[in-house]
């Protein structure tokens, strides 16, 4: 059965899943979502980037001009293409392609150091690597063959020895993602979605797949229109936003949050970290009328997994022990567990099969065995606890630290620290100092004398919890996904 969604004026409308059917029934390939909108949306616009606005007819044109340059080159479809991952219409073409040739994708960011690039093609062993311009071939298209079971894309993770592990999604561990987030965020043609993540981080899939599967419009931003999203907002006319939550915290710092801006804006989503609730306090003032959901996933279980919604008056937020709005539940088609240590599991049609290298599965699967099966639950790494029915992200487990002999959480100190009027944002560390772990904290906002924000700090938490020192930044470093970079941090302190 099938459902009709009101299209946008002058749009057909679009036939998706019905809201009652589970997202596991939908069974389509990656390049399927994207194909789909192009036979029943051909003169909608797919993609605004680099001052162009390209249909889905001209986006699949192209696409299928360089998979046919492609085949000729190469003699053959290839199996692996690697691609740089930048924000020019032929990244998106080149990717399109690949998928249309049935091969597995893995971006690469030339920004990124050489060594660790280097690394990654080691691998992932592309038959082909793009260079970023637009060809046309003259062989023919062979016909498209890709299966569900057959892997779309494989994203590198940074490694506890320091080398890369490759994660392997298939289409079947995109095809429920994707329909599920088409439907709860209720994406039609005419919505114009947000894209912020580089294609080397696994949330950019929804950018992209969740945008052409549902035929709405990607808006590519400059570098620059990413460091004023309000204004990216407003003078493009997004209507879903996606990012990782520092974004807020970042533009707040510039002065680049104006609360007196309209915008179209309906959903703002964030992932990639807690959501703290001082950044949802200043996106909703930003945009009241738009809702906020925050998600929460490893690329191991494809972009997310879980997902909390809070309520539109900021009066009915949830309070939570560490500052930070809930993450879950976890998406009802898929199994979780929470182990005793707080540690949470889950398995199900999004759960990955391993990492390309086999050997780096031992320890992140329970029950922690040789064969994996459809059975076995990916162990995140990540703690949550449930407060008052809502899950909340407390943290990873090498967050959790012992200091003078007592077990506490480093996210509890921070918000302590963000609760400080003259602190906007803060990252706690603990660094080994003789054998002895030592907690130093990192703040953004207005400076305070170390002296004066630890007394303010005793009146709110136990001796032990309270850092030694205090370092004011001007913002808190970021690393490539946008993250909190915590490596550069500890570097700060220890080198």
């Amino acid at each position: 059965m099938t459902t009709e969604i009101p299209a946008a004026p002058g749009l057909p409308a679009l036939t998706v899943a019905p809201l009652d059917e589970s997202p596991l029934a939908v069974r389509n390939t990656l390049y399927e979502w994207f194909s789909r909108s192009c036979d029943r949306l051909p003169d909608a616009v797919a993609l605004e980037v680099d001052d162009s606005r390209v249909t889905y007819r001209e986006l699949r044109e192209l696409s299928d001009a360089l998979a046919s340059a492609l085949v000729q080159e190469h003699g053959a479809a290839p199996g692996r293409v690697a691609l740089p991952a930048t924000r020019e219409l032929a990244t998106y073409v080149g990717y399109l392609a690949a998928l249309r040739l049935g091969a597995v994708v893995t971006p690469l960011n030339p920004a990124h150091p050489k060594v660790r690039n280097d690394a990654i093609m080691a691998l992932a062993r592309p038959d082909v690597t793009l260079d970023g311009t637009l060809r046309v071939g003259t062989a023919p298209l062979p016909p498209y063959t890709a299966e569900l079971d057959d892997v779309a894309y494989v994203l590198f993770t940074s490694g506890s020895t320091g080398r890369p592990k490759g994660v392997p999604i298939t289409h079947a561990n995109l095809a429920p993602y994707i329909a599920h987030n088409i439907r709860r965020f209720e994406v039609e043609p005419g919505h114009r979605m947000s894209h912020t993540f580089d294609l080397t981080f696994d949330p950019s899939v929804f950018d992209l797949f969740v945008t052409w599967g549902a035929g709405a419009t990607l808006v590519v931003p400059g570098r620059v229109e990413l460091l004023e999203p309000v204004r990216y907002l407003a003078e493009r006319g997004i209507t879903h936003w996606f990012s990782v939550p520092s974004v807020v915290s970042v533009s707040a710092g510039l002065g680049n949050l104006p609360t007196d801006v309209p915008t179209s804006l309906r959903h703002s989503v964030f992932i990639g970290e807690q959501l703290t609730y001082a950044q949802a306090r200043a996106w909703h003032e930003v945009a009241p009328d738009a809702e906020i959901t925050n998600v929460y996933g490893p690329t191991e279980l494809t972009v997310a997994c879980s997902e909390y919604t809070l309520p539109y008056d900021p009066a009915d937020w949830p309070a939570t022990s560490n500052d930070t709005v809930p993450i879950g539940p976890v998406y009802d088609f898929l199994d979780s567990l929470v182990l005793d240590d707080g540690e949470l599991c889950v398995r199900g049609a999004q759960r990955f099969g391993g990492y390309l290298d086999p050997a780096d599965n031992a320890g992140r699967f329970l029950p922690d065995e040789p064969e994996l099966t459809a059975e076995h639950y990916y162990r995140t790494g990540d703690r949550v606890r449930q407060e008052d029915g809502n899950w909340v992200h407390l943290g990873r487990l090498d967050n959790q630290v012992k200091v003078r002999g007592y077990r506490m959480e480093l996210g509890e100190v921070e918000a302590a620290l963000r609760g400080h009027d003259a602190v906007r944002d803060a990252i706690v560390l603990a660094v080994a100092d003789r054998g002895e772990n030592e907690l130093i904290a990192f703040f953004t906002g207005d400076p305070v004398p170390t002296t004066d924000l630890v007394r303010w700090l005793r009146g709110r938490l136990p001796i032990h919890m309270v850092p030694r020192r205090c370092h004011h930044l001007a913002e808190i470093p970021l690393n490539v996904n946008g993250k909190a970079d915590r490596a550069r941090l500890r570097e700060l302190v220890t080198s």
